[in-house]
């Protein structure tokens, strides 16, 4: 009893989908593997520790800025601290910081974490008006209860 359909026509589509089929799984393999590389996952402090982000590992850390932890040392690189309700990074930059970077708002990093624990970025984004934060640092500043709504209005009330 033979596997293959007896009729000439099934026979020739069979043939064609055992072998597209190898070659559309490899193009599909490769192109996953291209992509991955590029991908950048965004993680709160607490959330990077929960994960145990990987030294090297390019990654977005965001959070607000802790207020008196912006020191600017004389190598020309800026230490802060990027905080949530749970959790603290150090964070040390090289490079001139956005204008609109202070301390108690927020702030997305791109960079990777150090094998001492330090997260070194190599792209510090600010937000542009008192109401913007982006998305990623609204939703982990609020699952950690940390979210002020209008940043520094309720810091003073």
């Amino acid at each position: 009893m033979s596997l293959l359909p007896k009729s000439r026509k099934a026979r020739r589509r069979l043939m064609v989908v055992v072998t597209a089929a190898p070659i559309l799984a490899a193009a599909a393999a490769l192109a996953f593997y291209a992509l991955g590389n590029s991908v950048s996952f965004f993680y709160s402090p607490i959330q990077a520790k929960a994960a145990h982000v990987p030294a090297g590992r390019t990654i977005e850390l965001g959070g607000l800025v802790e207020k008196g932890s912006v020191v600017k040392k004389p190598d020309g690189s800026i230490t802060f601290v990027i905080a949530d309700r749970a959790a603290t990074s150090k964070v040390v930059y090289r490079g001139d910081l956005p204008d609109l970077f202070r301390e108690g708002q927020g702030v997305v990093t791109k960079g990777a974490f150090q094998a001492d624990g330090d997260f070194e970025a190599s792209e510090v984004l600010a937000k542009h008006d008192e109401r913007y934060m982006p998305r990623e640092v609204t939703r982990a500043l609020k699952a950690s209860g940390e979210w002020r709504g209008d940043g520094d209005k309720q810091a003073g009330a």
